[in-house]
């Protein structure tokens, strides 16, 4: 790249729409000056669960060559929660993860990213139906699709707040199959749940490294914040126009540690779904330029 950051650092993207099918989302990162993208395989608000045949997949991944993507990504189902104690929902959001295993395998996806779930009752209970629940789908669904456990802003029951109870989730996983699994650090739900980026950047992610390992981090979601510092709530702002402000992402962006890293925002998209995704990323690829 003529502006001397790096091939891997330049990892950067967001979440697209996948209207129209899975592979109409490469052109949609494309458009947004993408080299690495987010998706969801299907509807997330509903249970209804779409089969991906091969020429769909073939049309996928013909499609993201063109676009020259790096690293894809999915984000599981809204519904899912591997972690209720409804024996109903609990069953029904196994199956679902599954398929989504399925789907991310055979579209060739780098990973899913996955909220831990909402415990409701009883947090240790909670932990080890999760750790159950992605077991069951992992054996389930063979392959190399990982599953990128994300940081949460600690927001009700939800599970995986801190860094020890995302270590221990993994830890859970019997070790033949705990390869697969990996993690995804949300900045805005970091800050949210007490992981002070803007004044203690570095010794937050000493923490992570101390208790997860910075090797097992796959992915990043670069999300300002509309609430304060610790305020256990998940409300996206735009980068550097939120609690964060600019320099946790500067740092980022300058931070070879997470150059091979694919950094995905999730902010406000605005009326047509590009103009503000285009302005962010360009955002971030000036912080990544050393003056």
């Amino acid at each position: 790249m003529g502006d001397g950051v790096s091939q891997f650092r330049d990892l950067l993207g967001a979440h697209v729409s996948t209207s129209g099918g899975v592979p109409t989302a490469p052109e949609r990162g494309s458009e947004i000056r993408a080299t690495a993208i987010q998706i969801f395989t299907k509807t997330p608000n509903q249970w209804r669960e779409p089969k991906v045949d091969q020429t769909t997949a073939d049309a996928f991944r013909a499609e993201v060559a063109k676009a020259g993507l790096k690293s894809v990504v999915a984000h599981d189902s809204y519904l899912i929660n591997l972690a209720s104690p409804d024996a109903t929902l609990h069953a029904r959001s196994i199956e679902s993860f599954t398929q989504e295993l399925i789907r991310s395998e055979l579209l060739g996806l780098d990973g899913i990213v996955s909220h831990p779930g909402n415990f409701i009752e009883d947090r240790e209970a909670g932990l080890t139906r999760n750790a159950e629940g992605y077991t069951t789908a992992l054996k389930a669904a063979p392959g190399k699709v990982m599953i990128l456990l994300e940081t949460t802003a600690g927001t009700g029951t939800a599970l995986g707040s801190n860094f020890e109870e995302l270590a221990r989730l993994r830890e859970m996983i019997p070790a033949a199959h705990r390869h697969r699994i990996g993690f995804c650090a949300d900045t805005c739900h970091l800050y949210s749940a007490g992981y002070d980026l803007v004044g203690d950047y570095d010794g937050v992610w000493q923490k992570f490294d101390d208790a997860i390992g910075l090797e097992h981090l796959r992915c990043l979601h670069l999300n300002d914040s509309k609430t304060p510092y610790h305020s256990r709530k998940d409300r996206h702002e735009l980068i550097g126009e939120g609690s964060l402000g600019a320099e946790p992402f500067r740092r980022i962006m300058r931070d070879k540690r997470f150059d091979k890293v694919p950094k995905i925002l999730e902010t406000p998209k605005g009326d047509d779904m590009f103009t503000l995704d285009r302005k962010m990323l360009s955002r971030l690829r000036g912080y990544a330029k050393v003056r």
